[in-house]
């Protein structure tokens, strides 16, 4: 299954790649991200900090199509148990995300789009998931953007987080 994932994510991103290649406008992003966790990944991780990288080329005036990829680390939390007696500490997490990255422009100031593949999981003890990222992004200058996106790694367990970030166009 996780095979058949990575495989689909790199012909995505290479048919992507080529059909993009037809129209001028391309730009590198790279910034910063902060995340909450939510759903079940709040039981065992208090907050996140990653970077995010990607690279669009314009494919119409309306939408950019291109690869992301960045890291995400999820700092675990400490639950006690029985009253204080036991506790309990999450190891942190983290990620490597691999994806195809689609954007939509209704104006020049906002864009929403999705990024989809596959999350590589660094701990040991854990395997890497499908990766999903709808975001939604404002244009604070010419090249500035400020998002906020919904990120989920889904596995055997699923972690998922809402996640405000910066990035920066070159």
């Amino acid at each position: 299954m996780r095979k058949n994932t990575f495989l689909l994510v790199i012909l995505a991103m290479v048919s992507l790649t080529t059909m993009a290649q037809t129209v001028d406008r391309s730009n590198f992003k790279a910034g910063v991200l902060a995340g909450i966790p939510v759903g079940d990944a709040s039981n065992y991780s208090t907050f996140a900090l990653g970077l995010d990288v990607a690279h669009h080329w314009g494919v119409s005036e309306l939408f950019d199509a291109g690869i992301a990829t960045g890291y995400i680390h999820a700092f675990g939390e400490s639950n006690s148990l029985a009253g204080g007696a036991v506790t309990y500490e999450f190891e942190d997490l983290q990620f490597i995300p691999v994806a195809a990255a689609i954007r939509m422009y209704p104006t020049y100031e906002f864009k929403f789009g999705a990024d989809v593949g596959y999350a590589l999981a660094l701990n040991e003890n854990m395997d890497g998931g499908f990766y999903i990222r709808p975001s939604i992004g404002y244009n604070i200058t010419g090249n500035t953007e400020l998002n906020v996106s919904y990120i989920k790694v889904s596995n055997e367990v699923d972690f998922s987080m809402v996640a405000l970030g910066l990035l920066f166009l070159f």
